[in-house]
C-alpha cells in the first residue's frame, strides 16, 4: 500500500523591509550605512579591492594567504596582545576575499564599535606581518588545501572554470589556489600585494543603532594613513559560450561515484536579468522541488541530490549545475540532466512553478537578512556591482512581481544546453565507454 498526498503550496512571502541606506564621503574614504535602530549590536566592515582576481598567475591563494597573515599582530601589538585587546571589547574580527572584495569584519556591542573599528584599521593598515608567521600561516594554508584538493570535487571545479573561461584568465583559475600557488606565495609577495591593495581607502560599511554611532570617528579611523590610488576595476567580460558541447573525464581511479559539474558562461551580477535568471534557476535546480533534484532523485534515484545556480560576479558569472551520481548511472544521469536543461529552455516553465519560486525567494530575504551582519554584506552588494540605494528595498516586490513570460524568456535567453562543458570525474577506466557512447559530446581527458 502507497500513500500518495497533494504537495503543499507555497505559503504567502513574508513581508519585509530594508533599512534606509545613506551614503558619504568623509575623512577621505566613503561610508556605506544602514539604520536599524534599537539594535544593540553593531557591524562595520572595510570593503577593499585586493580581491583574487588581482593575484598574479602561479601565486593564486596570495590574498588568503594576507587575510590570514593579518591575524597575528600588528606594528605595535602581538598576537596575543590584538587578540586580548579585541576579546576586551566583545568583538569578533573576521577576514574575507572572493572575486570581488577583500573584506575585514567586526560585529560588536554598539557602544564599543569606535574601538573595535580602531583595531580593525590597525590590523588593515599596520599588520606585523612578520616573515615567520606568514611562512607558517602559508604553509598551514598549502596543508589546508592539500586536504581539500584530496576530495571529490576541486579538480572537477577547476576542469569547468578552465574550460568555460580559459586558463589564460585570472577568473579561469580556481578562487582559492591550489596546493602548488599557495606554496609559491612568498612573504615578498604578501607585503607587496598589503601595500598595493590594503593602503588603499576602500568603503567603510556600517550597519546599526545610527543614533548611537558616530560615522565621522569611525571613518577617521577606517581611513587614517590610507593613500588615494586609482584602480581600474575593469568592464564585465563578454559571454562567451561554445558552439558545442563536450565531456571532461577527470580520473579518480577507484571512486564509487562520479562527480559531476555542468556548466556555461553567463552574464555579471548588476545584469537587468538578474531577477529572471534567479527564478530560472530555482525552478531548474535551485530547490528541493526542483526540476533537475526531482527528475534525477525522486524519479530515477541516481543522486541525494543536484543543484543548480548562476554563480554571478562583478565582471563575470557563469550557470553551475553540480551533483554526485552512482557510478553505474554516470551517463544517464549527464543525459537527463542536459535534457532538463534543454527542455526548461525550449518550452520555458509552467506559472506555478515560478509561483513556488517567487514565493520562496521572496520569502527568504526576511530570513537572509535579518541581522547586522547580512545587512553590511548586502551594503557590500551595492558597492561592488554598482547598484541602486533602494535595490534591495525593491527587490522583494521585482522578485514577487516576475511574470511566467519574463521567466521563460531568461531560460530561453541565458541557458545554453548545446555550450555546455560536462566535466565527471570518476573512475575513467568504468565510465569512459558509455560517456563515449551517451553522444553528448567529444570527450577530452582532464590533464590539469
Amino acid at each position: 500500500m502507497s500513500l500518495i498526498v497533494e504537495r503543499p503550496g507555497p505559503g504567502s512571502a513574508r513581508p519585509y523591509r530594508f533599512p534606509p541606506v545613506t551614503r558619504t564621503s568623509l575623512a577621505g574614504g566613503d561610508v556605506v550605512a544602514a539604520h536599524l535602530p534599537g539594535q544593540r549590536l553593531a557591524v562595520a566592515a572595510l570593503l577593499l579591492d585586493g580581491t583574487a582576481s588581482r593575484e598574479p598567475a602561479g601565486r593564486e591563494g596570495l590574498a588568503a594567504v594576507l587575510a590570514k597573515s593579518l591575524e597575528e599582530g600588528t606594528t605595535t601589538r602581538d598576537a596575543t596582545g590584538f587578540a586580548l585587546a579585541m576579546e576586551g571589547l566583545g568583538a569578533e574580527l573576521s577576514f574575507g576575499v572572493d572575486w570581488d572584495g577583500f573584506q575585514a569584519t567586526v560585529q560588536v556591542p554598539v557602544d564599543r564599535l569606535l574601538p573595535a573599528v580602531e583595531l580593525l584599521a590597525e590590523a588593515v593598515r599596520a599588520p606585523r606581518l612578520d616573515p615567520a608567521d606568514v611562512t607558517r600561516v602559508r604553509d598551514d594554508e598549502v596543508t589546508s588545501l592539500r586536504m581539500y584538493w584530496a576530495n571529490p570535487g576541486p579538480r572537477a571545479d577547476a576542469a569547468l572554470r578552465a574550460d568555460i573561461f580559459g586558463v589564460e584568465q585570472r577568473h579561469g583559475r580556481p578562487m582559492d589556489g591550489d596546493p602548488v600557488s599557495a606554496a609559491a606565495v612568498s612573504v615578498t609577495d604578501v607585503t607587496a600585494f598589503h601595500a598595493d591593495w590594503l593602503t588603499r581607502p576602500g568603503t567603510l560599511l556600517v550597519a546599526g543603532d545610527l543614533d548611537r554611532v558616530d560615522l565621522p570617528a569611525l571613518a577617521a579611523a577606517a581611513f587614517a594613513g590610507s593613500a588615494e590610488i586609482p584602480a581600474d576595476g575593469g568592464a564585465p567580460f563578454p559571454v562567451r559560450v561554445r558552439d558545442d558541447r563536450r565531456i571532461i573525464l577527470v580520473d579518480r581511479p577507484g571512486s564509487v561515484q562520479s562527480t559531476l559539474r555542468l556548466g556555461h558562461a553567463a552574464p555579471h551580477r548588476a545584469h537587468p536579468d538578474y531577477v529572471p535568471m534567479t527564478l530560472v534557476s530555482t525552478v531548474l535546480g535551485g530547490a528541493f522541488t526542483s526540476r533537475l533534484n526531482h527528475l534525477l532523485r525522486e524519479v530515477r534515484g541516481y543522486t541525494y541530490g543536484i543543484r543548480a545556480d548562476f554563480g554571478l560576479s562583478r565582471r563575470f558569472g557563469r550557470l553551475v549545475v553540480s551533483s554526485g551520481v552512482q557510478t553505474a548511472v554516470t551517463a544517464p544521469a549527464l543525459v537527463d540532466a542536459v535534457g532538463e536543461i534543454s527542455r526548461t529552455r525550449a518550452e520555458g516553465v509552467t506559472e506555478a512553478e515560478v509561483a513556488v519560486a517567487r514565493a520562496w525567494r521572496a520569502g527568504q530575504l526576511s530570513v537572509e537578512l535579518q541581522s547586522p551582519r547580512a545587512i553590511v554584506e548586502a551594503l557590500a552588494t551595492l558597492v561592488i556591482h554598482g547598484l541602486p540605494d533602494d535595490y534591495h528595498a525593491t527587490l522583494r516586490e521585482r522578485l514577487l512581481s516576475a511574470s511566467e513570460a519574463e521567466v521563460s524568456a531568461a531560460a530561453a535567453t541565458h541557458l545554453h544546453p548545446d555550450g555546455l562543458t560536462l566535466v565527471v570525474e570518476g573512475d575513467a577506466a568504468v565510465i569512459r565507454d558509455e560517456l563515449t557512447a551517451s553522444g553528448l559530446g567529444e570527450l577530452i581527458d582532464f590533464t590539469g
